[in-house]
């Protein structure tokens, strides 16, 4: 599978975020050719501010592994991940992010912060973004504008 095949995964974890009234982000981690991890946003449902969809799928990951370091591990979330996630990211010691759309109000992989580009840190983790940013877009768009009672049109 691409990255583009894994991310259709994570967005079918979007999607099962959505449909439980979470913010539709999913996330996933593989570690050659196989996923280890599986994750959706649950804060609102775990009553947890860490249950993103990064942070879940690390901890599935970790604890299937038996390890909290996830080394050739690769994440794939549905949306740029915030400084909590990269942070956790980071320290996981994942190789590789991957994400689908940008946030322009919290990412922290470029988009109001890169902390995954900060030299003065020990780990560095390369991240790949803007894979199938459209669908990834168009899911949460779509979520919270029907949370605000409107209807998008496509």
């Amino acid at each position: 599978m691409d990255d583009s095949e894994f991310m259709g995964l994570a967005l079918d974890l979007a999607r099962e975020a959505g449909a439980c009234g979470e913010v539709p982000v999913g996330a996933l981690v593989v570690i050659d050719g196989e996923v280890v991890g599986r994750g959706f946003n649950q804060p609102v449902g775990r009553r947890d501010p860490t249950a993103h969809a990064e942070i879940v799928a690390l901890r599935d990951a970790a604890a299937g592994l038996g390890n909290y370091r996830l080394p050739g591990c690769t994440l794939y979330v549905t949306l740029e991940p915030c400084a909590m996630c990269a942070g956790a990211i980071m320290h996981a010691r994942v190789a590789r992010v991957v994400f689908g759309a940008r946030d322009p109000k919290t990412g922290a992989a470029g988009s109001v912060v890169d902390l995954f580009a900060e030299a003065r840190l020990n780990h560095h983790t390369s991240v790949s973004g803007d894979v199938l940013a459209d669908e990834c877009g168009s899911l949460l768009s779509a979520f919270f504008a029907a949370r605000r009672g409107r209807t998008l049109v496509a």
